[in-house]
């Protein structure tokens, strides 16, 4: 599938709206730390669609939200897509609709071997389940970033059809998959496939780390997208903090494969994400929240 085909998942409003919410501001919280009026931060937060607001409206917001400001108002215009990015040797991307909605599994093979390791279900394994059996390949592992209907539905299966077995992050807890500490490593032939916790969307949200490819790949989940990240299901401040410490420290030419919208890289996500960028360090560090970028 062309990269640039793909749609962003989130548009300027969404990440406005998901700023808000980590941070439980209302209209009028916003409204008093923006420096805008409540009538403005209704028209920002509850608008039905989302046409550009006025320029200098966005910059308040991005402020008081710390968000950046150059970022979301470049998403605002339609100025940021990651554009034109290949999958290396040995990588697959599939992608199926839940409810409207598309979401994407992986799959990474060792050429030698022909042992294979998914990653996520996605709403419907037919095309990756075919896959398999034209390439020659013997699923092994099914590895999951979290544990949402969109990432597990066709789970079983999968593991029905190929023998595998699924593994979890231990801080998602659904009964019957075989949960694992972060930091554990796996090995598919000569693939070895790291992992790091990328909670804050999901209690134990996993990233996927996949070496010795002709370039770094790193299945992300619903942690990160191209511009935008995950939800804050469970904490807002987490997801700034473990996208930051754990996915955007990776080297920058690392392709992000998430779970919705376009493939992206680590650099791309460091200078356009309105939520990361601007912020000079990548690593282990604080991460403060509301304060202007």
């Amino acid at each position: 599938m062309d990269n640039r085909r793909i749609p962003l998942e989130d548009s300027w409003l969404d990440v406005i709206r998901k700023a808000s919410r980590g941070q439980h501001l209302t209209e009028a919280t916003l409204a008093s730390r923006a420096g805008i009026t409540g009538a403005e931060a209704i028209r920002l937060l509850g608008a039905d669609t989302d046409p550009v607001p006025d320029s200098a409206l966005l910059d308040k917001a991005a402020g008081a939200l710390g968000l950046d400001r150059a970022s979301l108002l470049a998403l605002a215009r339609g100025e940021y897509h990651p554009g034109e990015i290949a999958l290396p040797k040995g990588t697959a991307l599939f992608t199926s609709d839940w409810g409207g909605m598309q979401v994407h599994s992986y799959l990474a093979w060792d050429e030698a071997t022909r042992e294979a390791v998914a990653f996520d279900t996605g709403a419907d394994a037919t095309d990756l389940l075919a896959f398999l059996q034209d390439h020659g390949l013997t699923l092994r592992l099914l590895l999951l970033t979290h544990g949402h209907g969109d990432h597990l539905f066709e789970m079983d299966r999968i593991l029905e059809k190929t023998g595998a077995e699924a593994w979890i992050g231990e801080g998602e807890g659904v009964p019957g998959i075989t949960s694992f500490a972060p930091g554990k490593e796996f090995l598919i032939g000569s693939l070895r496939i790291a992992t790091r916790l990328t909670k804050g969307h999901a209690p134990g949200g996993i990233t996927y780390i996949i070496g010795e490819l002709e370039r770094p790949v790193a299945v992300v989940g619903d942690a990160l997208f191209a511009g935008s990240m995950g939800g804050s299901m469970v904490s807002y401040a987490d997801c700034l903090r473990t996208n930051r410490e754990e996915i955007l420290s990776l080297p920058p030419q690392t392709i992000l494969c998430p779970g919705h919208g376009p493939l992206t890289t680590v650099a791309l996500e460091r200078k356009h994400n309105p939520f990361f960028a601007g912020k000079q360090k990548f690593g282990t560090g604080s991460w403060a929240l509301g304060a202007n970028s």
